[in-house]
């Protein structure tokens, strides 16, 4: 088991340095941090336009393989370079970070919960009444954007806190800056969550319960389970016991790197909320030709889906007692 979870971390491993090292060669070359300075009244002179470039290993004249290495030895150290403003680009990471964190922990543990057991239920009670809704209440929401369906709640927020008269569901933002006190500060923390969380969380469980749905049907017909029944267990208890356990298996890797990515790809939600998370940060970036910030998200991005799949390998080792001894 120890050597199996060596061998997939080693070879993670060298996947993200070469995504991240791909990444930084794709920005460098077509992004152009000099066009940001262009078009300035009055205007900037080309030399210290150059100069400055030149101080945050941005300027695109300089040799690819020089401003990689600079780069590369900059992150070997811990430092991620600057912004195209001159900022750290740690201190924003460090920020954009928490953000997403904040949005998507909830999310995305209720998300996944509920999309394994909305899909499991309807297998259970295949084409009743629950089973179809359930089925339609899906595809309903899969087949809509993400921004639709958040926009969608953002207008009901406005609606509702029109009838009432005030504002009782809060839907750009954080938090209220005015707010004092850590009770209230976190009682506005909550408030600001509702709807970005209630997005994310219809998505998941629309998508995830399609799957779950699926991979429990091929199970409740198998061998094992009608064993189980004949020795004894209720059905209830062989279902949660032997046929869940053993039908989420096949969705495990989908939950997992769903949820670590969901740090880089929820930029509707973050832009429509006000959120300003990972997501949000690549997409200004890009738009900036910000080189350095690009790279330290595509950095990150590569080292989450390395966690994915060693979160993969350990929830596979974890619920399939075959793979313990390969």
């Amino acid at each position: 088991m120890g050597q199996y979870l060596l061998r997939r971390m080693v070879n993670y491993l060298v996947l993200a340095l070469i995504a991240a090292s791909l990444t930084y060669a794709l920005a460098a070359v077509s992004l152009d941090p000099r066009a940001n300075f262009a078009g300035r009244n009055p205007p900037v002179a080309a030399a210290s336009v150059t100069r400055t470039l030149d101080e945050y290993n941005l300027n695109p004249d300089t040799p690819l393989v020089v401003r990689f290495g600079h780069w590369a030895d900059g992150v070997a150290h811990g430092d991620l370079g600057r912004t195209v403003t001159g900022a750290r680009v740690n201190d924003e990471f460090a920020r954009r970070v928490g953000v997403s964190t904040r949005l998507l922990l909830i999310a995305t543990i209720l998300g996944s919960i509920g999309g394994v057991l909305v899909g499991a239920w309807g297998a259970i009670r295949q084409y009743r009444a629950s089973d179809r809704i359930a089925t339609l209440g899906s595809f309903f929401v899969l087949a809509m954007p993400v921004f639709v369906i958040a926009v969608t709640f953002k207008l009901w927020a406005i609606r509702i806190n029109s009838a009432v008269g005030h504002k009782v569901i809060e839907y750009t933002g954080e938090y209220d800056p005015g707010v004092s006190g850590t009770g209230d500060i976190l009682l506005s923390r909550l408030q600001h969550l509702l709807l970005p969380s209630l997005t994310l969380i219809v998505i998941q469980i629309a998508l995830y319960s399609r799957y779950q749905r699926s991979t429990m049907l091929d199970v409740l017909g198998s061998d094992f389970l009608r064993t189980a029944r004949a020795k004894g267990l209720s059905r209830r208890a062989a279902l949660m016991k032997h046929g869940l356990r053993t039908a989420v298996l096949p969705v495990v890797p989908l939950l997992v790197y769903n949820v670590v990515l969901l740090f880089t790809g929820a930029t509707f939600t973050e832009k429509i909320f006000g959120w300003h998370g990972m997501g949000e940060w690549l997409v200004d970036s890009i738009s900036t030709n910000d080189v350095n910030s690009v790279a330290a998200v595509g950095m990150f991005t590569a080292v989450v889906v390395l966690v994915a799949g060693l979160l993969s390998d350990l929830l596979y080792a974890a619920l399939d007692p075959r793979v313990r001894v390969r």
